[in-house]
């Protein structure tokens, strides 16, 4: 779901210019001003859209926010379009167009909207192929408190972190910034200084931390409501525990890592496979479970705690897959396999 113009963009020249600076060859400059911020924010602002949403009542009233152009659709934040079928967008140029819903996922947060034709300055974002790195450099591109087309500048504080979901799931695999993201950012991108989009903003905590959701789970999520109006994320059904020190020493566990089941849905794909928490112990005071599975790999990857678990389910695993769980029970180390379902239906509030 790529689409590629034959025209030399500015995008492009960026990338040329740092080749050339590291080969020690002349090539093509981007821009007469040696300012890299202004030219990633003039290269890509034009992608960047508000999005209006229509107020209904007291109970869903109208809000502002952001999204960008992503392979010939515009993506945004789940929580920004709520339950709008339409939905107005505001590019750069004053321009407005009217944007459908083809689908949306709440446990990612994430929409994609449907426009009939985009200004002539569009080009569209790529989402970014490498992964994050902890102290890149990166913008925030969108319309914090209604203010369009601004820019904030930061770098990444953090990856791999879990946001918190109205389902109940949380959202994994997110990148920690502490560029400036204020309300209405929610739905713009996070990008690096190619220009490419590292995530879609999901808002902010304060000034000095933002959130958005990662670029990688992105690209698992939009081709699918692009082409089916809805994600199915893989599900293993238990509710785990970091293992630290207090849980190693109760488990008699060589080291503190890895999770510990506390927890499995009596239908879940786990059931009768992983053995859960069957007792506590006090220690200090402290209750501690004990006597159940202690998750330390699954398909060889290790799992050192509860978000790389999440991580390695939302974007390298699918319903129907069969992933092989290292444990340790009753001291010892052995494999078990489970074939992963489709999350079940949640009542979001």
């Amino acid at each position: 779901m790529t689409t590629h113009r034959s025209t030399l963009t500015r995008r492009r020249l960026l990338r040329l210019t740092s080749a050339g600076a590291v080969l020690g060859i002349a090539l093509p400059v981007a821009s007469a001003e040696d300012d890299r911020y202004v030219d990633v924010y003039e290269e890509t602002i034009d992608d960047v859209v508000l999005v209006s949403v229509a107020g209904v009542d007291d109970a869903e009233p109208a809000g502002l926010g952001s999204g960008f152009v992503v392979d010939g659709y515009v993506v945004t934040n789940e929580h920004v379009v709520g339950d709008a079928d339409e939905i107005e967008l505001q590019f750069r140029d004053e321009q407005w167009r009217t944007g459908s819903v083809l689908g949306t996922d709440v446990h990612s947060d994430l929409a994609v909207l449907e426009v009939e034709d985009f200004p002539d300055a569009v080009d569209g974002f790529s989402l970014a192929d490498d992964e994050p790195e902890i102290g890149q450099e990166v913008l925030a591109l969108g319309n914090p408190l209604g203010l369009d087309a601004s820019v904030s500048r930061g770098i990444i504080s953090g990856v791999d972190r879990s946001l918190p979901s109205p389902t109940g799931f949380s959202i994994p695999a997110a990148i920690q910034t502490d560029a400036p993201v204020d309300p209405g950012n929610s739905g713009g991108p996070l990008v690096d200084l190619d220009g490419d989009a590292l995530g879609i903003v999901f808002a902010g905590a304060g000034r000095t931390v933002g959130f958005a959701i990662s670029a990688r789970l992105a690209d698992r999520v939009v081709p699918a409501l692009v082409e089916d109006g809805e994600y199915q994320h893989a599900y293993m059904g238990v509710g785990v525990e970091p293992v630290g020190p207090l849980i190693a020493d109760a488990n008699d566990l060589e080291e503190p890592r890895g999770v510990l089941i506390v927890d499995v849905a009596s239908d879940a794909p786990a059931a009768d496979v992983l053995e859960p928490a069957a007792d506590v112990s006090i220690v200090d005071g402290v209750p501690i479970p004990v006597d159940g599975d202690v998750v330390v790999a699954i398909d060889d990857e290790e799992i050192p705690n509860q978000e790389q678990l999440s991580s390695y389910l939302a974007l390298e695993t699918s319903p129907g897959d069969e992933i092989d769980v290292e444990v340790v029970r009753d001291g010892e180390r052995e494999t078990v396999g489970v074939t992963l379902e489709e999350r079940p239906d949640v009542e979001a509030p």
